[in-house]
């Protein structure tokens, strides 16, 4: 069972860090040690675990917890009586990302609004039914943004909760 749970996570690592290597732009060692702590959880993952499970050299997975570390991806903190630094991830970047995302939505149905506004004006200029622009598109991908933006928004604000909670 212990081995199926190791082998499942091994698994997941590397889906996970394949995904975040290519959504967030980062190297492929450091995806893999951001996916290892998300999965790790709240007890945190050492240095020695990461080169262990990994699989990769000791410099390799300092210059990338730093690299996190400075990205403050990633936190560490210690035990007493153990000198081992335990990572975890910083939730703040969490809300990070999900402050960057609904920015993006914004920002995108602020130009859908704008290219909507200039074909309705078109539109109205234009006598042949054949040649007027359709604005389904436009208006339901608004409404989308709107309803994403606003679940999103309240995902974060649980989020936020729990933390002043903690």
């Amino acid at each position: 069972m212990l081995s199926k749970i190791r082998n499942d996570k091994e698994n997941l690592v590397e889906r996970l860090g394949v995904f975040m290597e290519q959504k967030e732009q980062i190297a492929p060692v450091a995806a893999r040690i951001l996916a290892y702590i998300i999965l790790t959880g709240k007890s945190g993952t050492t240095f020695e675990d990461l080169v262990n499970d990994l699989c990769a050299s000791k410099s390799t997975i300092s210059t990338h917890l730093n690299h996190l570390a400075d990205l403050k991806r990633i936190l560490y903190f210690t035990k007493t009586g153990d000198r081992k630094k335990y990572y975890t991830i910083n939730e703040d970047s969490i809300i990070q990302n999900i402050d960057t995302m609904m920015e993006s939505w914004i920002q995108q149905k602020e130009l859908h609004l704008e290219i909507k506004a200039h074909k309705e004006k078109t539109n109205q200029l234009s006598d042949a039914d054949g040649s007027k622009f359709n604005l389904d598109f436009h208006d339901n991908y608004i409404e989308f943004l709107d309803e994403v933006t606003k679940s999103v928004s309240t995902l974060k604000s649980k989020i936020l909760e729990k933390n002043t909670k903690l």
